[in-house]
């Protein structure tokens, strides 16, 4: 695909920040625990192929973690551009309108502030975590530029199921 002004999210100020503790240091401070890391992945292509990355990375992360993509529940992949979540969705056989994409809208809708969009996906993934006690895995995915690609692999500390 092409990546042009009209697919791309618009750059935009914004602040995010989160705290990153073991289980055991979250419920000494009291702290909610919103999602749980179960592993991550950072891979690279080529950089013409740029927004690719996180094809890679996540096929990476999911080995490490010892699970397929038919585990993940939910997925908040970030759409500097309209492509790379297609061709995400693509490799991976997933429908471009699966209800378990982007599911409060992507960086398209809602901005990509550098150095924040990280932040944004794991916090959606958690408000999708605690409204959907039945999912137990949720991927956060990115291109991170110069054709790397990151993913982190969570599972839901809401989780209420039998898989």
């Amino acid at each position: 695909g092409r990546v042009t002004a009209g697919n791309a999210a618009g750059l935009n100020d914004g602040a995010t920040a989160a705290i990153l503790a073991s289980e055991s240091k979250a419920k000494e401070l009291n702290l909610p625990i919103k999602a749980k890391m179960v592993s991550f992945a950072f891979a690279g292509v080529e950089p013409e192929i740029m927004g690719y990355g996180p094809v890679p990375s996540t096929i990476k992360a999911l080995k490490k973690a010892g699970l397929d993509i038919t585990d993940i529940g939910l997925f908040e992949v970030n759409e500097a551009f309209a492509i790379q979540v297609l061709s995400f969705l693509d490799h991976f056989g997933i429908a471009d309108d699966d209800k378990r994409v982007n599911i409060y809208g992507g960086a398209i809708a809602v901005g990509h502030p550098l150095a924040s969009s990280g932040v944004r996906l794991i916090l959606n993934l958690a408000n999708g975590f605690k409204e959907q006690p039945e999912v137990r895995y949720g991927i956060t995915t990115m291109c991170i530029g110069l054709g790397m690609g990151g993913t982190i692999i969570w599972e839901n500390p809401n989780y209420k199921g039998d898989k």
